[in-house]
């Protein structure tokens, strides 16, 4: 029933609720807000500096110890003083926060439990429903973040066990026959349900549907089981996600010498944190494809172990398999549907991709004739080899036009047009971010006032996942006193920092990235619902990448990329052929690159297919490389490290 606050992209594209979201009139707005280009382009100011510059400083209390959550708030409000934790959350101001935050949303969800089960059927059933996911899931949504995403071990270490704490208590609660029970008496009432607007009954129906496929028709035994399950697979999921981000190491004089130094140093070891896709050095790049992926024992048990226990858990509660479960409630619907459509794409591009490997083979045998080969390492580089000669696209001609400032100034002038939007740069506190170069914008509407809050998390630092991504902190909903909690959300990406003489500087690549991403982020923004449940991006999980994509062919839309990119010296701005020459780049080697994607989905549905699976999980990757992608199957690599399969293995975890 509370299953909206772990997904991590789930509600309409609708910007209903104007005239009760407005409740008191226009939202308040800020005076320290400053241009957002500006802001990017700019150092950070320390957040040392800014606390005194504010009349602020650090409290700390009396033994040398920091003070925390509400001890630190009482000892900063004897001193007039202002203490934020992260996202503005006071307790969150030192890791052992995270237990009181846990505690306060424990406590709260037990006492709208036994409310909601004393409730007369009606609008306060569903109301108080989304109240119960809310608590829970302000706590989640932001620990599910930190844990992967703050530089400070101890923060990451109280923020998992946060959101294993929390993600328990949900499948206990999706699993609560009382509770259910007072869900049924609405959705049995047909003159109560006859009165809802549309939205209301919508929401209750998709509560109901999170209490079915949790198990709640089963015996005690069973839901026990089930909850049980359940928690073993957010186990699991969060030891593997750890496991996956560690590079692989090697005695430095496995490698020939003249490449050692494209890998970090670590002693008498070379650590390899990725596949180097983009190096020029064939060599270079079937070294790092062979060691990081190279398989982990321990990685390859808890793969099978959490196929497994998903796979027991769909059975549980009814399912043929998993990938059944996951796949209702969305607009695939099923397995079978997502298989059928794959395999006609698959059967659509089969002659382009071939064609696509032909020239890539021979750009190959033109480049290396010692070794022509097409292996899978050579996949991104020749592609974009191909495309570079082709189209005379080298991303060091595109940098210059497309600093990070432009690009956030572009991103504001169309949604001012488009939405009646703009963005502002806020200045943040002393606590309230987790790194000095995180951005915070305030999102605000030309009549509305203040929509909501992005926090960016765009740069490059030790140990940051590298991944681009949005997060849901807080969703918005209609509060009981009819103003409105406004969505708070952190868009992370990793790009270069600034250097002495340049911004941050960011290829065609990047800058599609961040329009892709800042779509996500608008419709956190803009899916303005009346319940949190069904807030934002927390609709069907494959509706919810519409309007990311539609923000990637503005991001190739010359009548817009016209009105920001500018050299950054000479303000010239971006030729038209320029940006003609980008746009049919893309279609070089797109095949191929579609097929990529196939092979990755269609793994997915076969480990989240019938079991026990025929083969070991690698066998099955060797077979369906082959079979599905075209390119060899390299022998003792494994494809869950590579970033694009993360993510799409990793998908069904957000609907558990």
């Amino acid at each position: 029933m509370l299953a909206g606050c772990r997904r991590a992209l789930p509600a309409a594209l609708c910007r209903g609720l104007r005239s009760r979201a407005a409740g008191s009139g226009r939202r308040a707005v800020s005076t320290s807000w400053c241009p957002v280009g500006a802001a990017f382009d700019a150092k950070q100011q320390p957040q040392q500096l800014r606390g005194r510059a504010a009349g602020r400083e650090t409290v700390s209390g009396g033994t040398g110890r920091a003070c925390c959550g509400r001890e630190a708030a009482l000892a900063a409000g004897s001193l007039g003083l202002a203490l934020l934790g992260l996202f503005g959350v006071p307790e969150l101001s030192c890791p052992e926060g995270f237990q009181e935050a846990q505690d306060k949303a424990l406590q709260e969800s037990e006492q709208l439990v036994q409310k909601a089960c004393s409730t007369p059927p009606g609008p306060e059933t569903v109301m108080i429903f989304d109240q119960l996911s809310d608590a829970l899931c302000r706590v989640a949504d932001l620990a599910d973040f930190v844990k992967i995403a703050h530089p400070d071990f101890a923060f990451r270490e109280a923020a998992e066990e946060a959101c294993r704490n929390i993600g328990t208590m949900v499948e206990k609660l999706n699993t609560d026959v009382e509770l259910c029970q007072s869900l049924r008496r609405l959705l049995a009432d047909e003159v109560v349900m006859s009165s809802l607007d549309p939205e209301t009954r919508r929401v209750a129906e998709l509560f109901m549907f999170d209490f079915e496929i949790s198990g709640i028709h089963l015996d005690e035994e069973k839901r026990k089981k089930a909850v049980n399950l359940n928690v073993r697979i957010l186990d699991l999921c969060n030891e593997f996600l750890t496991g996956a981000h560690l590079p692989n190491k090697i005695d430095k004089h496995v490698l020939p010498e003249h490449i050692r130094y494209n890998f970090t140093a670590k002693g008498n070891y070379l650590q390899v944190a990725g596949l180097h896709a983009d190096c020029p050095d064939d060599l270079v790049r079937e070294a790092a494809y062979k060691i990081f992926l190279y398989p982990n024992a321990e990685q390859l048990t808890r793969l099978e172990d959490l196929l497994a226990s998903r796979n027991s858990l769909a059975q549980l509660v009814g399912y043929d398999t998993f990938a059944h479960r996951a796949l209702q409630g969305t607009m695939a619907k099923n397995p079978e549907t997502v298989t059928q459509f794959l395999e006609r794409l698959s059967d659509q591009l089969s002659k382009r991709t071939q064609k696509d490997f032909e020239m890539m083979t021979k750009m190959k045998m033109k480049l290396n004739p010692q070794n022509s080969k097409l292996m899978p390492w050579d996949h991104p580089y020749y592609s974009g080899v191909l495309r570079a000669e082709r189209y005379n696209i080298d991303p060091g001609l595109y940098c210059p036009f497309f600093s990070l400032g432009a690009c956030m100034e572009g991103l504001n002038s169309l949604f001012s047009q488009l939405l009646g939007i703009s963005l502002y740069a806020e200045q943040t506190q002393k606590g309230e971010v987790w790194s000095e170069d995180v951005r915070k914008l305030a999102v605000v509407h030309e009549t509305e006032g203040l929509l909501g809050y992005i926090y960016c998390d765009f740069f490059q630092r030790p140990d940051k996942p590298h991944q681009d991504c949005h997060f849901t902190v807080r969703g918005g909903r209609l509060r009981e006193n009819g103003e409105y909690q406004l969505p708070v959300v952190v868009l992370m990406l990793s790009l270069p920092h600034s250097t002495r003489g340049a911004p941050t500087l960011l290829t065609p690549g990047m800058m599609e990235n961040l329009f892709h991403e800042m779509g996500h982020a608008m419709h956190s923004m803009l899916g303005r619902t009346r319940y949190q449940h069904v807030t934002g991006t927390r609709c069907a999980t494959d509706f919810a990448e519409v309007p990311s994509i539609l923000m990637e062919y503005f991001a190739n839309d010359y009548r817009v990329v016209n009105q920001f990119a500018r050299h950054y010296k000479t303000g010239q701005p971006l030729p038209k052929n320029m940006v003609s020459r980008l746009c049919e780049s893309k279609k070089v080697c797109a095949a191929a690159d579609m097929q990529l994607q196939v092979f990755y989905a269609a793994l997915d549905q076969i480990y989240h297919g019938k079991h026990p699976l025929k083969k070991s999980t690698t066998e099955i990757l060797k077979e369906t490389q082959e079979k599905v992608y075209g390119l060899p199957y390299v022998p003792n690599t494994v494809c869950f490290r590579n970033h694009l399969q993360w993510k799409i293995l990793w998908m069904p975890l957000f609907q558990t």
